[in-house]
């Protein structure tokens, strides 16, 4: 499965690109806001999500038939970034399964600021 492909036509919003590279049956699940998604209600919920995104791949590891991405997605205006891990159950060439959880990007909690531990990964102003 070409992943990154996939990427570009799900950070593009476009169904159409995307819906090919599932199978007809998979099951797309969300465990942070505990949903579960059959194909097109994923392609809706994707596609029809406000505003204009982009991203980029950040980090891709495949094992048999499971493949797991981080994915840093940006709205376009900059005033959104989180952070998404994706895993993939891939059936021939096609997604079956697919788990992911998002994370809203920003500052560690004041409680450990004031702890002055940790150090900051991108300097500031970084994708």
């Amino acid at each position: 499965m070409d992943v990154e492909r996939y990427w570009r036509a799900a950070l593009a919003q476009n169904a159409q690109e995307m819906r090919p590279f599932f199978r007809k049956n998979a099951v797309i699940r969300w465990p942070n806001t505990n949903e579960q998604f059959t194909v097109e209600e994923f392609l809706r919920a994707n596609c029809e999500y406000p505003g204009s995104w982009d991203g980029q791949i950040e980090r891709l590891e495949q094992t048999d038939s499971l493949l797991i991405t981080v994915v840093h997605v940006y709205s376009r205006d900059k005033t959104v970034s989180c952070h998404v891990t994706s895993f993939f159950q891939i059936e021939k060439d096609r997604i079956a399964a697919l788990e992911e959880y998002w994370g809203d990007d920003g500052p560690p909690p004041r409680w450990r600021q004031e702890m002055g531990i940790g150090k900051p990964i991108r300097q500031s102003g970084e994708q």
